[in-house]
């Protein structure tokens, strides 16, 4: 069953129940979500909208995007979905990587139709409110093979690439993620940073609340404001990302909260052990994964045991869990290599695959450039990046421990002349402790930075280039 036709069963079915409160409280609900899909369909059939058109989608993440996306999926058309964090740079490279039919657009982001002369002649502007009463059942079967939507890789390491997700490769994630959410989902209220997230509770029957900040700076989140909005929309769960959980960290989850599940960057032990200690009952479940592979692994802080956390601490990398169920995972050289279902076989443009994408035994495999390793109990330790390895450190082995020193907020490590750098940022009145620490670990030298480079799209994940090119 695709995420369309489980999200139409279970607003047959949960009706009235909010299905998504946005930013501002502003509320529909599962029946409303589905009339509305349908009758932009039917508006956008009349503007020429067709099984197989690519639209580019260039509106906010809000009601609308939803109903937007339920719609086209009526039709059979293709979502295109720029990557956020690179503003219109990230806007002009999906254009020309898939040339859309059409635009969907909203509020002041539909003058970019005009503004930009990529965009001139490429169809009709669709909009939120093109709704007319349907004359016939818009929605058109489609098999599992049909792209559904194309999403872009961070382009974290080089240009965005571009990946096509069908309805069976949304399906499959589907079944992978939603174990993860599945209990007494449908009495819960999740605040969702993560937009595949908002997909899975669709179809599960699950309340989603957006953020009402900028979801390109989660890093700047305050836990006063997040304890407001879990408050006002009677949130009882979080799917957010590290950078959010270290505010959390600080002084420990709003009153009413069940669950925490973090991911896309890695989830440090001292986050998680601040967070287990300030909220007791709440369950903190970090996430593995990439965007050509997600889920991978997870575990819970109350599966960690001391001895696990000790090792952390000392270096031993960090423990990301048992891999899923619907995973084959192997170790080539130390690189984690992912297989399955709901792990992306090749890019759009095949000739991005190098380097990427790897045949075994009759099957795709995707290279994830992460280092790690198995335990005897055949969980997944993760070691950092593979080119960010300096000689014998890896990087989450050394910034991990370097998190539990005095004054430290957060550090990365860096090769620079084929030697180690530790760059820290935190309180630099005790650059001497950081200084020894570091030689104990074979680091000779230790810079203090005002603020570590991260990434764009999540603010949780160090962007090594950026990192080495503000030490050489």
């Amino acid at each position: 069953m695709s995420i369309l036709e489980a999200f139409l069963a279970t607003a047959a079915r949960r009706g009235a129940h909010p299905a998504i409160i946005d930013g501002r409280g502003r509320s529909v609900s599962f029946s409303a979500l589905a009339l509305w899909s349908d009758e932009l369909a039917e508006g956008w059939r009349r503007k020429g909208i067709r099984r197989g058109d690519r639209v580019l989608i260039a509106t906010r993440i809000g009601l609308p995007l939803y109903a937007g996306l339920a719609a086209l999926w009526r039709l059979g058309a293709v979502a295109v979905f720029p990557e956020p964090a690179l503003g219109l740079k990230g806007l002009r490279h999906a254009i020309g990587a898939t040339r859309p039919r059409a635009v969907f657009s909203g509020g002041w982001l539909a003058g970019l139709r005009f503004a930009l002369p990529e965009l001139w002649g490429r169809g009709p502007l669709l909009l939120a409110f093109d709704r007319r009463r349907p004359t016939r059942t818009p929605t058109i079967a489609l098999p599992d093979d049909h792209p559904a939507l194309i999403s872009f890789t961070s382009g974290s390491t080089g240009l965005p690439k571009a990946i096509e997700r069908t309805h069976g490769f949304l399906a499959a994630q589907h079944a992978a993620v939603s174990p993860l959410l599945v209990a007494g989902h449908e009495h819960e209220r999740d605040l969702v940073a993560f937009p595949v997230f908002v997909l899975v509770n669709l179809a599960l029957g699950t309340t989603s609340v957006l953020p009402s900040w900028n979801v390109t700076r989660h890093d700047k989140v305050e836990a006063a404001a997040l304890a407001a909005v879990v408050r006002e929309r009677g949130v009882t769960r979080l799917l957010v990302p590290p950078s959010v959980c270290e505010a959390l960290a600080e002084g420990g989850p709003p009153p009413g909260i069940s669950a925490i599940f973090t991911g896309g960057g890695p989830v440090f032990p001292d986050v998680m052990e601040r967070l287990a200690a300030a909220s007791p009952g709440c369950r903190i479940v970090a996430v593995y994964g990439s965007t050509e592979a997600e889920p991978i692994a997870h575990i819970g802080a109350d599966e960690i045991a001391s001895a696990d956390w000790a090792a952390m601490r000392e270096g031993a990398g960090l423990l990301a869990g048992r891999p899923v169920p619907d995973v084959a995972l192997r170790l080539i050289d130390g690189e984690i290599v992912v297989s399955g279902a709901h792990v992306n076989k090749t890019y759009m443009d095949p000739s991005r695959n190098a380097g990427s994408k790897i045949a075994l035994d009759g099957e795709i495999w995707h290279r994830t450039g992460d280092a790690g390793r198995l335990d005897e109990e055949g969980r997944l330790w993760l070691l950092g990046r593979v080119d960010a390895r300096v000689g014998a450190l890896h990087p989450f082995g050394v910034e991990a421990a370097a998190r539990f020193w005095p004054g430290v907020r957060r550090a990365a490590l860096a090769g620079i002349g084929g030697r180690p750098v530790l760059a820290i940022e935190g309180d630099g009145a005790e650059a001497g402790t950081w200084e020894r620490n570091a030689r104990r670990l074979g680091i000779e030298r230790v810079v203090a930075l005002a603020a570590i480079p991260l990434d764009r799209r999540h603010r949780s994940k160090v962007d090594y280039p950026a990192l080495r090119a503000a030490l050489a």
